[in-house]
């Protein structure tokens, strides 16, 4: 290959007295010298290339530097100074390809780049044949549902166990986000339990009909789900402080009633659904989450009875209580019956016993 090093002097020397266009054409050169042969060069001879590279690089218009990139980005020995510049590019037709392709770039720049960089950036980090658990955990914390969701379908990310809990924890009433992570076969199992907990039951009837291996452990763990809500183990406290001035809000308003109730339970929504039952009995949430976890259904049954809910609504409450597409029909009808018996004055007179006990209402 001759004296490279001689070559680059002049080359030098040709870029001193170079400037615009010229300046592009000998970047364009010097480019096609290292793609052509750049399995040949060794560590110092890339460097070379590496430092001229650079210097052309800083004053050229976007569409070279977009270009550069292009080319630069599938190789595995590119340059590393100028694979950087050009990663770390405000311009993200420039970043792209080098965020999305290049091997170039290690941990700590991919790192630096997710915690600095805009929404369109995190999303090519997120695309990479392969990324470590350093790079995903900024992402899952950092990342918009999209950047999310390309991460939950890249087989080649690796999630730490921090990781996966934050990426259950934004998957909450996000429905294809949930199918996408729980499709996951790395998803630690009591992770999964805790994604199925909140799930809908269109996301879980999803993994099923994708994964028909999966659809026993659904069922297993579903059914574990009940016992673990009854137990209080599935983790930390609910935190209502959110659903608590919405509920709020949609009464102020008017326009919190049985209806909306029902679609906070069909929608699988836990605390708007306990905060809804809460202002509605003028009773704490603490009393309603109760209820709705305790194994026998007969106080909850009785509220409803006495603030006049229709047997409709109470059983989207029912089967939200126990997290169960699948609840046992002659469950259901028990409990019907058992609603049905009900006098609504009796269940009125229980209300307010439990109101004196419990000691205010919603809080």
């Amino acid at each position: 290959m001759g004296d490279l090093s001689g070559f680059m002097r002049g080359l030098r020397a040709d870029i001193a007295r170079s400037r615009g266009e010229r300046r592009s054409e000998i970047l364009h050169r010097v480019t096609d010298l290292f793609v052509t042969n750049a399995g040949e060069y060794s560590d110092e001879q890339v460097a070379l290339f590496d430092d001229v590279i650079v210097e052309l690089a800083t004053a050229i218009e976007q569409e070279a530097r977009v270009r550069l990139a292009e080319r630069l980005a599938p190789l595995r020995n590119a340059p590393p100074g100028i694979i950087r510049s050009l990663a770390g590019d405000d311009a993200i037709e420039v970043a792209s390809p080098i965020l999305r392709h290049s091997e170039r770039l290690d941990d700590p720049a991919l790192v630096e780049s997710a915690k600095t960089k805009s929404q369109p950036h995190l999303l090519a980090i997120s695309q990479r044949r392969s990324l470590s658990e350093a790079v995903t955990d900024v992402l899952v914390e950092r990342g918009d549902e999209q950047v999310l969701l390309s991460m939950a379908g890249n087989s080649g990310a690796r999630f730490s166990s921090q990781g996966f809990a934050v990426l259950v924890r934004r998957a909450d009433g996000a429905d294809a986000l949930a199918a996408c992570i729980g499709a996951r076969p790395d998803i630690p199992p009591h992770l999964f339990l805790k994604l199925l907990a909140t799930a809908s039951a269109a996301v879980r009837a999803k993994l099923e009909a994708e994964s028909p291996r999966a659809s026993h452990e659904i069922h297993r763990v579903v059914a574990e789900i009940t016992g673990r809500i009854r137990a209080g183990v599935l983790g930390a406290a609910r935190d209502y402080a959110a659903a608590r001035t919405l509920v709020r809000a949609l009464h102020a308003a008017g326009r919190l009633d049985a209806a909306r109730l029902q679609a906070f339970a069909a929608w699988g929504k836990f605390e708007e659904t306990a905060a809804t039952l809460a202002l509605m009995c003028e009773l704490p949430i603490g009393a309603i989450e109760r209820a709705m976890q305790a194994e026998r259904t007969e106080t909850l049954l009785i509220f409803a009875k006495a603030i006049g809910l229709s047997w409709t609504v109470v059983k989207a409450v029912l089967l939200l209580r126990v997290n169960e597409k699948q609840q046992a029909a002659d469950n259901l009808e028990h409990c019907l019956a058992i609603f049905e018996r009900l006098k609504q004055p009796t269940a009125q007179n229980i209300l307010r016993f439990h109101r004196m006990r419990e000691g205010g209402p919603l809080q």
